[in-house]
C-alpha cells in the first residue's frame, strides 16, 4: 500500500504534467492542430489525479481516527458516557 507522502508527491508530480499538457493544448490551438488527443489525455491525467486525491483522503481519515458528521474529531469519551 502507498504511504501518504509518496501519494502526495505522486498528485504533485501529476499536477505539473497537468500544467505542462494544458500549456501544449493552447500551443496547438494556436497552430491550428487538432488538440482532440490531448485534451483526451489531459481528462484521464485530471481523472488520475482525483483518484489519487481520493486515496490521500481515505489514509488521512484513517489515520485521524474517528470524526463526527461534520468532519470534526472525536476526542475522548461522549458526555452522555462520563461517569
Amino acid at each position: 500500500m502507498p504511504t501518504l507522502e509518496y501519494i502526495r508527491s505522486e498528485i504533485e508530480h501529476m499536477r505539473r504534467q497537468i500544467g505542462r499538457q494544458q500549456k501544449e493544448i493552447q500551443s496547438l490551438l494556436r497552430s491550428g492542430i487538432s488538440t482532440a488527443s490531448a485534451e483526451t489525455l489531459l481528462t484521464s491525467m485530471q481523472a488520475k489525479v482525483e483518484g489519487l486525491c481520493d486515496q490521500r483522503d481515505r489514509l488521512l481519515s484513517e489515520e485521524r481516527g474517528p470524526t463526527y458528521a461534520s468532519g470534526k474529531r472525536i476526542k475522548g469519551t461522549p458526555s452522555h458516557r462520563r461517569a
